[in-house]
Protein backbone atom coordinates (compact mmCIF):
# COMPACT_ATOMS: atom_id res chain seq x y z
CA UNK A 1 0.00 0.00 0.00
CA UNK A 2 1.47 3.39 -0.98
CA UNK A 3 2.67 5.46 1.98
CA UNK A 4 0.31 8.35 1.15
CA UNK A 5 -2.71 6.02 1.09
CA UNK A 6 -1.67 4.41 4.35
CA UNK A 7 -1.27 7.81 5.99
CA UNK A 8 -4.71 8.94 4.82
CA UNK A 9 -6.26 5.66 6.02
CA UNK A 10 -4.59 5.97 9.40
CA UNK A 11 -5.72 9.59 9.73
CA UNK A 12 -9.26 8.66 8.79
CA UNK A 13 -9.35 5.80 11.28
CA UNK A 14 -7.96 8.09 14.00
CA UNK A 15 -10.60 10.72 13.20
CA UNK A 16 -13.35 8.09 13.40
CA UNK A 17 -11.93 6.87 16.71
CA UNK A 18 -11.87 10.42 18.08
CA UNK A 19 -15.45 11.04 16.97
CA UNK A 20 -16.59 7.79 18.56
CA UNK A 21 -14.78 8.71 21.76
CA UNK A 22 -16.38 12.15 21.68
CA UNK A 23 -19.83 10.61 21.43
CA UNK A 24 -19.21 7.99 24.11
CA UNK A 25 -17.25 9.99 26.68
CA UNK A 26 -19.56 11.84 29.11
CA UNK A 27 -18.53 15.28 30.37
CA UNK A 28 -19.76 17.04 33.55
CA UNK A 29 -21.68 19.77 31.77
CA UNK A 30 -25.27 20.82 31.18
CA UNK A 31 -26.86 23.05 28.56
CA UNK A 32 -29.00 26.18 28.72
CA UNK A 33 -31.00 27.52 25.77
CA UNK A 34 -33.72 30.15 25.21
CA UNK A 35 -37.11 29.12 26.55
CA UNK A 36 -40.60 30.46 25.82
CA UNK A 37 -41.46 34.11 26.37
CA UNK A 38 -44.98 34.96 27.55
CA UNK A 39 -46.74 38.32 27.38
CA UNK A 40 -48.02 39.07 30.88
CA UNK A 41 -50.61 41.38 29.31
CA UNK A 42 -51.94 38.65 27.01
CA UNK A 43 -53.20 35.09 27.14
CA UNK A 44 -51.55 31.73 27.64
CA UNK A 45 -53.29 28.46 26.81
CA UNK A 46 -56.52 30.31 26.13
CA UNK A 47 -56.85 32.39 29.31
CA UNK A 48 -55.45 35.73 30.51
CA UNK A 49 -52.12 35.43 32.29
CA UNK A 50 -53.17 38.08 34.82
CA UNK A 51 -56.70 37.95 36.19
CA UNK A 52 -58.00 40.61 38.60
CA UNK A 53 -61.37 40.57 40.35
CA UNK A 54 -62.77 42.99 42.91
CA UNK A 55 -61.00 46.02 41.46
CA UNK A 56 -61.33 48.05 38.27
CA UNK A 57 -58.97 47.09 35.46
CA UNK A 58 -58.07 48.80 32.19
CA UNK A 59 -57.23 47.53 28.69
CA UNK A 60 -53.52 47.16 28.00
CA UNK A 61 -51.73 46.80 24.68
CA UNK A 62 -48.18 46.09 23.64
CA UNK A 63 -45.96 43.47 25.25
CA UNK A 64 -44.49 43.04 28.71
CA UNK A 65 -42.96 39.63 28.18
CA UNK A 66 -41.43 37.47 30.87
CA UNK A 67 -38.62 35.26 29.59
CA UNK A 68 -37.43 31.78 30.44
CA UNK A 69 -34.48 29.44 29.95
CA UNK A 70 -34.56 25.76 29.05
CA UNK A 71 -32.06 23.52 30.81
CA UNK A 72 -31.12 19.91 30.37
CA UNK A 73 -32.42 17.50 33.00
CA UNK A 74 -30.47 16.46 36.08
CA UNK A 75 -29.84 12.97 34.70
CA UNK A 76 -28.81 14.13 31.22
CA UNK A 77 -25.25 13.11 30.44
CA UNK A 78 -23.67 15.34 27.84
CA UNK A 79 -20.94 13.93 25.63
CA UNK A 80 -17.88 15.76 24.37
CA UNK A 81 -19.29 16.40 20.88
CA UNK A 82 -22.44 17.97 22.32
CA UNK A 83 -20.36 20.12 24.66
CA UNK A 84 -18.17 21.43 21.83
CA UNK A 85 -21.23 22.14 19.67
CA UNK A 86 -22.85 24.01 22.56
CA UNK A 87 -19.75 26.11 23.16
CA UNK A 88 -19.66 27.12 19.50
CA UNK A 89 -23.40 27.78 19.08
CA UNK A 90 -24.78 31.28 19.62
CA UNK A 91 -28.14 30.25 21.05
CA UNK A 92 -26.96 27.77 23.69
CA UNK A 93 -24.69 27.96 26.71
CA UNK A 94 -22.75 25.07 28.22
CA UNK A 95 -22.23 25.30 31.99
CA UNK A 96 -20.89 22.94 34.67
CA UNK A 97 -23.59 20.43 35.65
CA UNK A 98 -23.25 21.41 39.32
CA UNK A 99 -24.19 25.00 38.46
CA UNK A 100 -27.74 23.87 37.71
CA UNK A 101 -27.91 20.91 40.08
CA UNK A 102 -25.59 21.58 43.05
CA UNK A 103 -24.87 18.96 45.72
CA UNK A 104 -26.38 16.15 43.64
CA UNK A 105 -29.82 17.75 43.54
CA UNK A 106 -32.33 15.56 41.72
CA UNK A 107 -34.74 16.62 38.99
CA UNK A 108 -37.65 16.29 41.43
CA UNK A 109 -35.93 18.40 44.09
CA UNK A 110 -35.04 21.08 41.55
CA UNK A 111 -38.61 21.17 40.20
CA UNK A 112 -40.04 21.48 43.71
CA UNK A 113 -37.64 24.26 44.61
CA UNK A 114 -38.40 26.14 41.39
CA UNK A 115 -42.14 25.82 41.99
CA UNK A 116 -41.80 27.26 45.49
CA UNK A 117 -39.66 30.14 44.23
CA UNK A 118 -42.14 30.82 41.43
CA UNK A 119 -45.03 30.93 43.90
CA UNK A 120 -43.16 33.32 46.18
CA UNK A 121 -42.20 35.55 43.24
CA UNK A 122 -45.87 35.89 42.31
CA UNK A 123 -46.72 37.05 45.83
CA UNK A 124 -43.86 39.55 45.88
CA UNK A 125 -44.86 40.82 42.42
CA UNK A 126 -48.37 41.55 43.67
CA UNK A 127 -47.08 43.30 46.79
CA UNK A 128 -44.55 45.42 44.86
CA UNK A 129 -47.14 46.52 42.29
CA UNK A 130 -49.77 47.43 44.90
CA UNK A 131 -47.23 49.30 47.04
CA UNK A 132 -46.19 51.30 43.98
CA UNK A 133 -49.88 52.16 43.52
CA UNK A 134 -50.24 53.01 47.25
CA UNK A 135 -52.82 50.26 47.72
CA UNK A 136 -52.51 48.83 51.28
CA UNK A 137 -51.43 45.21 51.69
CA UNK A 138 -51.48 43.40 55.05
CA UNK A 139 -48.33 41.34 55.64
CA UNK A 140 -47.05 39.10 58.42
CA UNK A 141 -44.24 36.65 59.15
CA UNK A 142 -45.12 32.97 58.98
CA UNK A 143 -43.56 29.56 59.43
CA UNK A 144 -42.71 28.68 55.85
CA UNK A 145 -41.40 25.14 56.38
CA UNK A 146 -40.70 22.81 59.29
CA UNK A 147 -37.77 20.43 58.96
CA UNK A 148 -38.50 16.77 59.61
CA UNK A 149 -37.17 15.41 62.92
CA UNK A 150 -36.30 18.92 64.13
CA UNK A 151 -37.26 20.32 67.57
CA UNK A 152 -40.05 22.34 65.93
CA UNK A 153 -41.74 19.33 64.29
CA UNK A 154 -45.18 18.87 65.81
CA UNK A 155 -44.81 22.12 67.75
CA UNK A 156 -44.95 24.64 64.91
CA UNK A 157 -46.68 24.17 61.57
CA UNK A 158 -46.35 25.69 58.10
CA UNK A 159 -48.61 28.73 57.93
CA UNK A 160 -48.45 29.59 61.63
CA UNK A 161 -48.09 33.36 62.06
CA UNK A 162 -45.08 34.31 64.18
CA UNK A 163 -45.96 37.33 66.28
CA UNK A 164 -42.94 37.35 68.60
CA UNK A 165 -39.90 35.38 69.73
CA UNK A 166 -39.13 35.56 73.46
CA UNK A 167 -41.57 38.45 73.69
CA UNK A 168 -39.81 40.53 71.02
CA UNK A 169 -42.17 41.43 68.14
CA UNK A 170 -41.22 39.97 64.76
CA UNK A 171 -41.55 42.26 61.76
CA UNK A 172 -39.66 40.41 59.02
CA UNK A 173 -38.50 36.82 58.45
CA UNK A 174 -34.84 37.58 59.21
CA UNK A 175 -35.85 38.68 62.74
CA UNK A 176 -36.70 35.07 63.64
CA UNK A 177 -33.21 33.67 63.03
CA UNK A 178 -31.58 36.63 64.77
CA UNK A 179 -33.64 36.08 67.91
CA UNK A 180 -33.24 32.28 67.94
CA UNK A 181 -29.46 32.44 67.49
CA UNK A 182 -29.14 34.66 70.55
CA UNK A 183 -29.57 31.39 72.46
CA UNK A 184 -27.07 28.61 72.91
CA UNK A 185 -27.99 25.12 71.64
CA UNK A 186 -30.05 23.36 74.29
CA UNK A 187 -31.70 26.51 75.61
CA UNK A 188 -35.43 27.14 75.33
CA UNK A 189 -37.00 29.72 73.04
CA UNK A 190 -40.61 30.90 73.18
CA UNK A 191 -42.59 31.53 69.98
CA UNK A 192 -45.81 33.55 70.18
CA UNK A 193 -47.90 32.41 67.23
CA UNK A 194 -51.34 32.47 65.68
CA UNK A 195 -52.00 28.88 64.54
CA UNK A 196 -52.44 28.50 60.80
CA UNK A 197 -56.01 27.24 61.14
CA UNK A 198 -57.02 30.34 63.15
CA UNK A 199 -55.33 32.66 60.67
CA UNK A 200 -57.10 30.95 57.74
CA UNK A 201 -60.46 31.39 59.50
CA UNK A 202 -59.68 35.05 60.13
CA UNK A 203 -58.78 35.64 56.48
CA UNK A 204 -62.02 34.01 55.39
CA UNK A 205 -63.91 36.38 57.69
CA UNK A 206 -61.85 39.35 56.40
CA UNK A 207 -60.38 40.21 59.77
CA UNK A 208 -57.04 39.87 61.54
CA UNK A 209 -56.64 36.91 63.86
CA UNK A 210 -55.79 37.98 67.42
CA UNK A 211 -55.84 34.69 69.34
CA UNK A 212 -52.24 33.72 70.06
CA UNK A 213 -50.49 30.96 71.96
CA UNK A 214 -46.97 30.52 73.27
CA UNK A 215 -44.93 27.54 72.08
CA UNK A 216 -41.72 26.68 73.95
CA UNK A 217 -39.07 24.81 71.96
CA UNK A 218 -35.66 23.57 73.04
CA UNK A 219 -33.05 24.62 70.51
CA UNK A 220 -30.49 22.27 69.01
CA UNK A 221 -27.09 22.73 67.42
CA UNK A 222 -26.89 23.43 63.70
CA UNK A 223 -25.47 20.53 61.71
CA UNK A 224 -24.55 22.32 58.49
CA UNK A 225 -21.13 23.55 57.39
CA UNK A 226 -21.59 27.00 58.90
CA UNK A 227 -20.71 28.24 62.35
CA UNK A 228 -22.34 26.41 65.25
CA UNK A 229 -25.54 28.13 66.31
CA UNK A 230 -28.89 27.44 67.94
CA UNK A 231 -31.73 26.43 65.64
CA UNK A 232 -35.26 25.04 66.01
CA UNK A 233 -35.68 23.65 62.49
CA UNK A 234 -37.95 26.12 60.68
CA UNK A 235 -37.64 28.63 57.89
CA UNK A 236 -39.61 31.85 58.12
CA UNK A 237 -41.37 33.60 55.26
CA UNK A 238 -43.95 36.26 54.57
CA UNK A 239 -47.64 35.96 53.81
CA UNK A 240 -50.05 38.63 52.69
CA UNK A 241 -53.72 39.51 52.55
CA UNK A 242 -54.66 41.49 49.45
CA UNK A 243 -57.62 43.87 49.23
CA UNK A 244 -58.81 42.12 46.05
CA UNK A 245 -57.97 39.00 44.06
CA UNK A 246 -55.04 38.80 41.66
CA UNK A 247 -54.42 35.45 39.96
CA UNK A 248 -51.43 34.62 37.79
CA UNK A 249 -52.35 31.80 35.43
CA UNK A 250 -49.13 30.38 34.11
CA UNK A 251 -48.13 26.75 34.50
CA UNK A 252 -44.93 24.90 33.65
CA UNK A 253 -42.75 27.82 34.72
CA UNK A 254 -40.46 27.80 37.72
CA UNK A 255 -38.03 30.00 39.58
CA UNK A 256 -38.28 33.62 40.73
CA UNK A 257 -37.05 35.46 37.64
CA UNK A 258 -40.47 36.55 36.29
CA UNK A 259 -41.20 38.70 39.34
CA UNK A 260 -40.45 42.08 37.75
CA UNK A 261 -42.52 41.44 34.61
CA UNK A 262 -45.49 40.11 36.60
CA UNK A 263 -45.37 43.21 38.78
CA UNK A 264 -45.33 45.54 35.76
CA UNK A 265 -48.18 43.61 34.14
CA UNK A 266 -50.29 43.97 37.30
CA UNK A 267 -49.49 47.68 37.48
CA UNK A 268 -50.52 48.12 33.83
CA UNK A 269 -53.81 46.26 34.35
CA UNK A 270 -54.72 48.48 37.32
CA UNK A 271 -53.92 51.84 35.70
CA UNK A 272 -55.46 53.63 32.70
CA UNK A 273 -53.44 53.90 29.51
CA UNK A 274 -50.63 51.69 28.28
CA UNK A 275 -47.26 51.35 29.99
CA UNK A 276 -45.53 50.33 26.76
CA UNK A 277 -47.29 52.61 24.27
CA UNK A 278 -47.75 49.52 22.12
CA UNK A 279 -44.03 48.68 22.05
CA UNK A 280 -42.61 45.17 22.52
CA UNK A 281 -40.83 45.16 25.86
CA UNK A 282 -39.45 42.01 27.47
CA UNK A 283 -37.41 41.56 30.61
CA UNK A 284 -36.44 39.54 33.62
CA UNK A 285 -35.49 39.93 37.26
CA UNK A 286 -36.55 38.83 40.68
CA UNK A 287 -38.49 41.30 42.80
CA UNK A 288 -38.98 41.61 46.53
CA UNK A 289 -41.88 43.13 48.45
CA UNK A 290 -40.21 46.55 48.38
CA UNK A 291 -39.82 46.51 44.61
CA UNK A 292 -36.07 45.83 44.47
CA UNK A 293 -35.06 44.00 41.28
CA UNK A 294 -32.54 41.18 41.71
CA UNK A 295 -30.25 39.31 39.28
CA UNK A 296 -31.09 36.03 37.60
CA UNK A 297 -29.30 33.24 35.75
CA UNK A 298 -29.16 32.63 32.01
CA UNK A 299 -29.42 36.29 31.02
CA UNK A 300 -27.70 35.72 27.65
CA UNK A 301 -30.25 33.06 26.68
CA UNK A 302 -33.16 35.26 27.75
CA UNK A 303 -32.08 38.18 25.59
CA UNK A 304 -31.67 35.85 22.60
CA UNK A 305 -35.14 34.39 23.15
CA UNK A 306 -36.73 37.80 23.63
CA UNK A 307 -35.24 39.25 20.45
CA UNK A 308 -36.24 36.16 18.45
CA UNK A 309 -39.86 36.87 19.43
CA UNK A 310 -39.61 40.52 18.37
CA UNK A 311 -38.66 42.39 21.54
CA UNK A 312 -37.22 45.88 21.02
CA UNK A 313 -36.33 46.63 24.64
CA UNK A 314 -35.19 44.36 27.45
CA UNK A 315 -35.52 45.37 31.11
CA UNK A 316 -32.32 44.03 32.69
CA UNK A 317 -31.42 43.74 36.38
CA UNK A 318 -28.50 46.08 37.06
CA UNK A 319 -26.35 43.21 38.36
CA UNK A 320 -26.83 41.34 35.05
CA UNK A 321 -26.04 44.30 32.79
CA UNK A 322 -22.33 43.71 32.25
CA UNK A 323 -22.84 40.07 31.30
CA UNK A 324 -25.83 40.78 29.02
CA UNK A 325 -24.08 43.66 27.25
CA UNK A 326 -21.16 41.49 26.14
CA UNK A 327 -23.28 39.86 23.43
CA UNK A 328 -26.47 41.85 22.90
CA UNK A 329 -28.66 40.59 20.01
CA UNK A 330 -28.91 43.13 17.20
CA UNK A 331 -31.94 45.41 17.44
CA UNK A 332 -32.41 44.91 21.19
CA UNK A 333 -31.83 47.73 23.69
CA UNK A 334 -30.87 46.63 27.20
CA UNK A 335 -32.35 48.88 29.89
CA UNK A 336 -30.83 48.85 33.37
CA UNK A 337 -33.25 48.64 36.32
CA UNK A 338 -32.68 48.40 40.07
CA UNK A 339 -36.23 49.03 41.34
CA UNK A 340 -39.72 48.76 39.92
CA UNK A 341 -39.74 52.55 39.85
CA UNK A 342 -36.77 52.50 37.45
CA UNK A 343 -38.71 50.17 35.14
CA UNK A 344 -41.77 52.43 35.22
CA UNK A 345 -39.63 55.49 34.41
CA UNK A 346 -37.98 53.62 31.52
CA UNK A 347 -41.36 52.53 30.15
CA UNK A 348 -42.51 56.15 30.20
CA UNK A 349 -39.46 57.15 28.15
CA UNK A 350 -40.10 54.28 25.73
CA UNK A 351 -43.75 55.09 25.10
CA UNK A 352 -42.98 58.81 24.74
CA UNK A 353 -40.10 58.19 22.34
CA UNK A 354 -37.29 59.48 24.59
CA UNK A 355 -35.05 56.48 24.04
CA UNK A 356 -31.88 58.59 24.39
CA UNK A 357 -32.79 59.06 28.06
CA UNK A 358 -32.91 55.34 28.81
CA UNK A 359 -30.34 53.99 31.32
CA UNK A 360 -28.69 51.48 29.01
CA UNK A 361 -26.55 48.51 30.03
CA UNK A 362 -22.84 48.56 29.19
CA UNK A 363 -20.10 45.98 29.59
CA UNK A 364 -19.10 47.86 32.75
CA UNK A 365 -22.59 47.46 34.23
Amino acid sequence: MPRRTATMLASTLMLIALLCAGVLIPVPYAEMSPGPTVNTLGEHDGEPVLQVSGHRTYPADGHLNMTTVRVTSADFRMNLVEAVYGWLAHDTKVVPHDTLYPDGKTEQQSTQENAEEFSQSQESAKVAALKELHIPVTSWVIVSTVIKDSPAEGRLHAGDVIKAVDGTPVKQPSDVAKLVTKHKPGQKVVFTVVPAKDQAAAEKAHRTATRTRDVTITTTDSDDKGAHRAIVGISAGTDHTFPFTIDIKLADVGGPSAGLMFSLGIYDKLTPGSLTGGKFVAGTGTIDDDGTVGPIGGIEMKTVGARAKGAQYFLTPADNCASAAKDTPGGLTLVKVKKIGDALDALKDIREGRTADLPKCTTKG
